[in-house]
């Protein structure tokens, strides 16, 4: 399967940059104070987003710590540096940054790779129908790094093994119960719990909540490891992956997502979703059901490439057909 670069005209890539590990050399104009936050503002044309690459980063429409509109972004995170929500907004043709608290300078840094601009958008020739199809109705798709490995990982947590609405009640809860009000202009923006009050809230406390103890106690420890989550955020995926393996609770579906949001890795893919393998058995080779390796094995003549095709294909709607009856959920607090 042959693929080439769709980069932008006169661009010179010389090769991928790891998001946090070089300066933000792309963020041009001038830096001004003004009451509501640090204002950087850029004129560069590779720095305005697309809401495609910000919208995995939010948890559904109720996630308390990310807000998503036509053309603006506020994300409240956590940092090395401390607290540092972040604003985006490109309703003028224009960038603009905000930030506040200690962890500003640290989310400014950061901002080209959240926005793709680390990213080489690819065309893919002789693909697939369906992938075609969604590659000419989202073209020049950026894969954006948040590089908040932690923050990422606890919606990801919460997610194992329930349904999507399902967890994203539970994450805002999360967020409302642990959280704290995030400094700034925006009402009801929280930030993802603290690592030291998560891992000193026992299991139990996560039962009434939704979440039983095979999910809780991997919350407890990504949060007691927050301190080598911020050096792991700044190596390779392939390092990173390596390292959150050892850790209790986290498997290839974590892993697997959170190095698509974290990291901006083409290439990740989660395995063991229960809709994934139909999606793209159903997409590529119209088999109604997949398994996870017939999933890798459709999706092989796409290495390095793979979690693009299957961000695709999900953003153009692609879904199995369905059979029988829908199953009701039981919510785990009514166990």
């Amino acid at each position: 399967m042959l693929q080439r670069s769709h980069g932008r005209p006169g661009a010179a890539r010389s090769g991928p940059e790891r998001p946090g590990t070089t300066p933000d050399r792309h963020v041009r104009g001038h830096v001004t104070r003004r009451g509501y936050g640090r204002l950087v503002q850029t004129t560069s044309a590779e720095l305005v987003p697309d809401r495609r690459t910000l919208a995995p980063l939010r948890n559904g429409r109720g996630d308390p710590t990310t807000q998503l509109g036509a053309a603006e972004f506020v994300r409240a995170t956590l940092t090395p540096d401390g607290r540092g929500p972040l604003h985006l907004d490109w309703r003028g043709g224009t960038l603009q940054v905000r930030t506040w608290g200690p962890g500003g300078d640290w989310l400014r840094s950061r901002v080209p790779g959240l926005v793709g601009a680390h990213d080489e958008p690819v065309v893919f020739d002789d693909a697939p129908p369906a992938l075609a199809r969604a590659q000419r109705n989202h073209p020049g798709l950026r894969i954006g790094a948040s590089g908040t490995l932690y923050h990422d990982l606890l919606p990801t947590i919460l997610a194992q093994r329930i349904t999507a609405m399902e967890a994203m009640r539970q994450w805002r809860r999360l967020c409302l119960e642990l959280g704290e009000p995030a400094p700034g202009p925006f009402p009801g923006v929280r930030l993802p719990p603290a690592p030291d009050r998560l891992a000193a809230t026992p299991s139990w406390w996560f039962h009434p909540r939704g979440v039983e103890r095979k999910r809780a106690e991997p919350l407890i420890t990504v949060a007691r490891h927050a301190d080598h989550l911020w050096r792991w955020g700044g190596s390779s995926p392939a390092e990173a992956a390596g390292k959150l393996i050892l850790l209790p609770g986290i498997g290839e579906w974590t892993i697997g997502t959170v190095l698509g949001t974290s990291f901006g890795e083409p290439d990740a893919v989660p395995v063991g979703d229960f809709h994934f393998k139909n999606v793209v058995a159903w997409s590529l080779a119209g088999e109604p059901r997949g398994t996870d390796e017939r999933m890798l094995e459709l999706l092989e003549p796409f290495r390095g490439q793979r979690g693009r095709v299957l961000r695709l294909l999900l953003l153009d709607g692609n879904g199995a057909p369905k059979f029988g009856p829908r199953q009701r959920i039981q919510p785990m607090h009514r166990w």
